[in-house]
């Protein structure tokens, strides 16, 4: 008989390891979740407006459930996590409401203390616009199902569109912009005949042609032309449907000083917690080995827990602290200046494995003077370091100055890819044409013939 022996290695994690790491890539949201489902599982942890009970026939009550059941999480598990967790819509007793485009209009209907028929048409009317805002249903069919005469629905109609967001309610493109200047203070006039008649040729900036024909000054209408192109198409776009919209929670802001950052951590959301000191007392006093035992295992349990989001806050800090100083010319001029940089270059200067980044920044988000961006928008790889100075180039980068090539271009011989992608190497940013193409596309710029500007 032969016996063979051979030897093997492997890395188990710990549960507790293992919820560390998953507690460490929770967003916002579900960290609060987290926390609050927690507390709600482990008798020990509290906040700190939170205490434990002051009678003594608590003890034997709680004993009961202790030692009679199984915990929450115990349960869960033995399910299949089947059983629905509590949404934090209402934490800390504040309704969230449904706000979408329907409902903001509802209340300003309301406001107006219409009459209950003219309510009624104009309810009517709401419910049957579009994502964009765009009323698509003919009245005609409309009053058919409503069940009221065609005119007196266009006057409910009229107190639609005279809602917030401007253009709402309009029935096509060229009403929809209409509307919105007519809410314009000063003179319109040219633009809504630019408008009425025009768009087509506005759409390819034919702007010497449409001022040949409304005998009209070139200027003017260049700037009748750029007032219509900073209206809104979609005036509902912005809004979401039926559905609730979600709202960020930045994790971390970054105030921009003259000679200096500030970077502070958005912990309001997160509620401190503490180890009960009545739990711990008890534990300490009582002679019942059962609640002694099951108490030690929970205050372990909270204590990890406590652990483990401090550790959290802790790496989270320090990343953003890497990006801030990597990324200092983005947070002091914006959109542009973004340097390459990847999550080894991060890992490598705080001494982590670059998946202890990735999961730091999964979900996370940072506000600065220039907005509210996702952590990891800031990583970006390098496109090569063809530069003058040997310095690397980001898409970022690449995006901005294809950008300015564009603006500075003559718009009666606008640039091909091909001649931006010359431009952009000559430049220190070498990029093939089909990418040239991308980023332009990305970066919303029409192509070379609808550029072009015709005399």
């Amino acid at each position: 008989m032969d016996l063979n022996l051979n030897g093997k290695q492997s890395q188990t994690l710990s549960p507790q390891t293992i919820q560390s790491m998953k507690i460490l890539q929770m967003g916002s949201q579900e960290l609060l979740e987290y926390i609050t489902e927690a507390i709600q599982e482990n008798p020990v942890l509290e906040t700190s407006e939170t205490g434990g009970p002051d009678e003594e026939s608590a003890i034997m009550r709680k004993k009961l459930e202790w030692l009679d059941s199984a915990s929450r999480q115990e349960r869960r598990t033995a399910a299949g996590n089947d059983e629905d967790t509590d949404s934090l819509a209402n934490y800390g007793g504040a309704e969230v409401q449904e706000e979408n485009l329907y409902f903001y209009l509802f209340s300003q209907l309301q406001l107006m203390k219409l009459p209950s028929d003219l309510m009624k048409a104009a309810r009517g009317i709401t419910e049957n616009l579009n994502g964009n805002g765009y009323l698509d249903e003919p009245l005609e069919k409309l009053a058919e199902d409503l069940h009221m005469e065609k005119d007196f629905l266009e006057n409910a109609l009229k107190i639609v569109q005279s809602l917030e967001p401007a253009g709402i309610g309009a029935r096509s493109l060229k009403e929809c912009l209409r509307l919105q200047l007519e809410r314009r203070e000063g003179d319109t006039t040219l633009a809504k005949e630019i408008v009425a008649k025009y768009l087509n040729a506005l759409a390819k900036n034919k702007y010497t042609w449409i001022a040949k024909e409304l005998s009209a000054d070139p200027n003017e209408v260049r700037d009748a032309c750029d007032l219509i192109r900073s209206l809104n198409p979609k005036p509902g776009s912005g809004f979401a449907g039926r559905e609730q919209l979600n709202y960020i929670t930045p994790e971390l802001y970054v105030e921009t000083f003259p000679t200096h950052f500030e970077l502070t951590a958005n912990d309001d959301f997160i509620p401190a917690l503490k180890i009960s000191s009545y739990y711990t007392s008890l534990m300490k006093e009582t002679r019942d080995e059962e609640v002694k035992e099951y108490l030690s295992e929970k205050v372990r349990q909270a204590k990890w827990v406590i652990k483990s989001i401090e550790q959290r806050r802790s790496t989270l800090m320090s990343c953003a602290e890497c990006i801030l100083k990597t990324q200092e010319a983005f947070f002091r001029l914006g959109p542009g200046h973004l340097s390459p940089m990847g999550l080894s270059d991060i890992a490598s200067k705080l001494g982590v494995h670059e998946s202890t980044v990735s999961r730091a920044i999964k979900g996370k988000y940072i506000q600065c003077s220039h907005g509210v961006y996702p952590m990891s928008f800031f990583f970006s790889r390098s496109l090569g370091r063809n530069s003058p100075d040997d310095s690397a180039v980001s898409p970022d980068a690449a995006k901005a100055l294809l950008k300015k090539l564009v603006n500075e271009e003559d718009k009666r011989k606008p640039l091909s890819d091909q001649k931006l992608c010359a431009l952009m190497t000559a430049q220190g940013c070498p990029l093939s044409r089909r990418t040239v193409a991308k980023y332009r596309d990305e970066l919303g710029i029409p192509a070379t013939s609808v550029r072009k500007e015709y005399p």
